[in-house]
Parts: structure tokens; C-alpha cells; sequence
């Protein structure tokens, strides 16, 4: 057992205490699905990301959705490469055998980018709403320096929700000799053992609070309330008739796509991370814990692999645009709105361009035009 393991049980929160007393309780079945996720999420969430990134940070000239898109794909390329970490500690067995400093590090990466990418995907939400209702406004407003200062923004305020998780997160050996990456939030603490149990209910609480509010709830209302608004907009436009009524239908079901896979990765966690606060009043609710946590992580892991699909590869025409050159299909998929309005000479085309259905992650529509006249005509969705 490392020396770095924390073994001395008086000075651990009684949850951990009840932890480290019982055997794994986590069933093979769970295990094997969850490492089955991982893997294939890590290897495709690795690719697809480092692609978007080298294409995006490299190959393409800066606009204020590749601002967007090249911090949120950092962001989760950063996570996917802790993926293998994470898929080692529960293949073996739920113990950690790569140091606490690690232990750290691997946790640190995972709530950085739970934070960047709720605050990444309201932020772009909102600048697509902006941009919908207030198109004169935004235009004059929206720059590529802005979108540096908003992104660096997102990261020092997820860099800061990220960092009571680092201080917290340490390994503890348990009875049956595994080690446990886990945090503590009896750590840093000069309160007597009977006033340790309070402390421990009072840091699990705020954290588990902060992180669904922040991390989630706050966010998920963002861009919810964003799409609702530019779809409610979009159809009053258009007034629902003929095609543009389709055209408005298939803007509305990528909104859907987007609000439920934000809400389907997170919400299993952060119900987790609730129940497990709670956990500290019910005790028989502990057990569930130490079952569902681990694969609800897995799943909060898939959000990294959904997004290059959603601001990317939902492009209807992509299976044609693949055929090109891979920065071409990501200049086309990241066309800015503005660029379009000059192209067409009048900011009145708003209404069937900057939101057909090029859709870049939660926020961006796809323009899906053949740019030669000889093909067929301009279809926008």
C-alpha cells in the first residue's frame, strides 16, 4: 500500500469510514460495461477531437464560432485523455494504483472540463440567441477578441469551481486492501471527531448543490431558454407554412438533440453526487452510491464524444463533404453568420441563413448550399 494512501480512519469523513470497511460492492456486470464505455469512448473521443483541433486550430482562419468550437474541443480532448486512467481504476477493481498526485491530476481534468464545457455550451447558445434577436447589435459586437476574453473567462471560472476537487481528492486504502481515488472532505479540517461528521454533511452538501447548479442546471436553462427563444423567432418569421415550416421542424429537433444529450451525459452524475450528500443522513443509500456513481461518470464521459457530432458531423450533407478535404467540410460547418450576410448582400437574410440548420454543437446551424451554379440549387435547412 502506497505511503500517500490515507489509512488513519478516526480522521475520515463516516462515510469513507463505511466505505473503506465494506468490499467492493460494484457488480462485474457494471464493471465491464462501464470499461467497455470508456474504451470506445476514449478512442473515438481522442480522434475526433485532436482532428477538430488540428483542423480548426491550424488549417482555419479565426471566427468566433472556431473560438467557440477550439476551447470546447480542448476541453474535451483534455478529458478523453484521462479516459484509459479511469477505465484502469475500475477494471481493477475500483483501486487506484497510479498515486495520489495523479489521483489528483485525473480529477482535476474531469470537473475543468465539466465546468468549461456547461459554461463553453451557454455561452454559445447565447451568442446564437444574440445573434437571432438581435442581429444588428450582435453584428456590431461580436468579435474574434471577444470570444478569446469570454473563453478565457469560462476557464478561470472553471478553473476556480475545479480547484476545492483538487484540494479534496486524495487515495485511501480500505480493509480489503484496494485504494480508493476519492475525496475527503474531512482534509484541512480542526474540528473535534464529534464535530467531524457536520463538517463532512456540510462540504458534501455545498459541493454536490454548486456543482448542479452551476455545472448543470444554470447552464442547461441557458441553452434551453437560448434555442427556445431562436426557434420561437425562427417560426414567427417564417410563419410555420410550406418549407420553411420543415425547415424550422428540423432546426427544433437538433435543439432537442442538443438539450438531450447535454441533459442525458450529466444529470445521471449530478443525481448521483446528490444522492451520495444525502447518503450522509440515510446510510442504506450508500451502497447505491458506490453502484451507480461509477457509471454515471461513464456516461457524464460521453458528452466529450457527442459534441464534435453535434457541431460537426449533424451536418446532412457531411457523407458528401467528407469526400473533400477535411478542413474544407469544417470551413463549410463553421461559416461564419456575418460572412453569409455579406455574401448575400442584406442583413434581412437572416432569417433563412444564419439559422438554417448549421447547428455547431448546441448553437450552430450548417448552411447546406452546393457553391457551384451548375449543381443543384441552394437548399437551406
Amino acid at each position: 500500500m502506497p505511503d500517500d494512501a490515507n489509512n488513519n480512519q478516526s480522521q475520515l469523513c463516516p462515510i469513507l469510514q463505511n466505505m473503506i470497511r465494506s468490499h467492493n460492492v460494484t457488480e462485474k456486470g457494471i464493471d465491464y460495461t462501464s470499461v467497455s464505455i470508456l474504451s470506445l469512448a476514449s478512442a473515438i473521443g481522442i480522434l475526433e477531437n485532436g482532428l477538430i483541433l488540428w483542423v480548426v486550430g491550424f488549417r482555419m482562419r479565426r471566427t468566433v464560432i472556431s473560438v467557440w468550437i477550439l476551447n470546447l474541443a480542448l476541453s474535451d480532448f483534455l478529458a478523453t485523455t484521462t479516459l484509459p486512467f479511469f477505465a484502469h481504476y475500475v477494471a481493477s477493481g475500483h483501486t487506484w494504483l497510479l498515486g495520489r498526485s495523479f489521483c489528483k491530476v485525473q480529477s482535476t481534468v474531469f470537473f475543468l472540463n465539466m465546468f468549461v464545457s456547461a459554461f463553453l455550451l451557454a455561452a454559445i447558445s447565447l451568442d446564437r440567441c444574440l445573434l437571432v434577436l438581435f442581429p444588428v447589435w450582435a453584428q456590431n459586437r461580436r468579435s474574434v477578441a471577444v470570444a478569446y476574453r469570454v473563453s478565457l473567462g469560462a476557464w478561470l471560472l472553471a478553473l476556480a469551481n475545479a480547484l476545492p476537487y483538487t484540494v479534496y481528492r486524495t487515495v485511501i486504502g480500505t480493509e480489503d486492501g484496494r485504494l480508493l481515488c476519492y475525496h475527503d472532505f474531512a482534509l484541512y479540517s480542526q474540528v473535534s471527531h464529534l464535530g467531524l461528521a457536520d463538517l463532512c454533511r456540510f462540504r458534501q452538501g455545498l459541493s454536490a448543490g454548486s456543482k448542479f447548479l452551476v455545472a448543470f442546471l444554470f447552464p442547461l436553462l441557458v441553452i434551453g431558454g437560448s434555442h427556445v427563444a431562436v426557434a420561437l423567432q425562427l417560426r414567427k418569421r417564417r410563419g410555420g407554412r410550406g418549407s420553411s415550416g420543415r425547415q424550422s421542424r428540423r432546426f427544433l429537433k437538433l435543439v432537442v438533440a442538443v438539450v438531450v444529450a447535454f441533459f442525458c451525459c450529466w444529470s445521471p452524475y449530478h443525481m448521483m453526487c446528490v444522492v451520495e450528500a444525502v447518503s450522509h443522513d440515510q446510510p442504506r443509500l450508500q451502497g447505491l452510491v458506490q453502484r451507480g456513481l461509477p457509471l454515471a461518470t461513464t456516461f457524464s464521459f460521453l458528452n466529450c464524444v457527442l459534441n464534435p457530432f453535434l457541431y460537426v458531423f449533424s451536418c446532412p450533407n457531411f457523407s458528401t463533404r467528407i469526400r473533400q478535404s477535411l478542413s474544407a467540410v469544417l470551413e463549410g460547418a463553421l461559416t461564419e453568420d456575418t460572412e453569409i450576410f455579406s455574401r448575400r448582400g442584406t442583413p434581412h437574410s437572416l432569417t433563412s441563413a444564419s439559422l438554417s440548420t448549421r447547428v455547431a454543437l448546441s448553437t450552430y446551424t450548417f448552411q447546406q448550399c452546393n457553391e457551384s451554379k451548375k449543381k443543384t440549387p441552394c437548399v437551406e435547412f
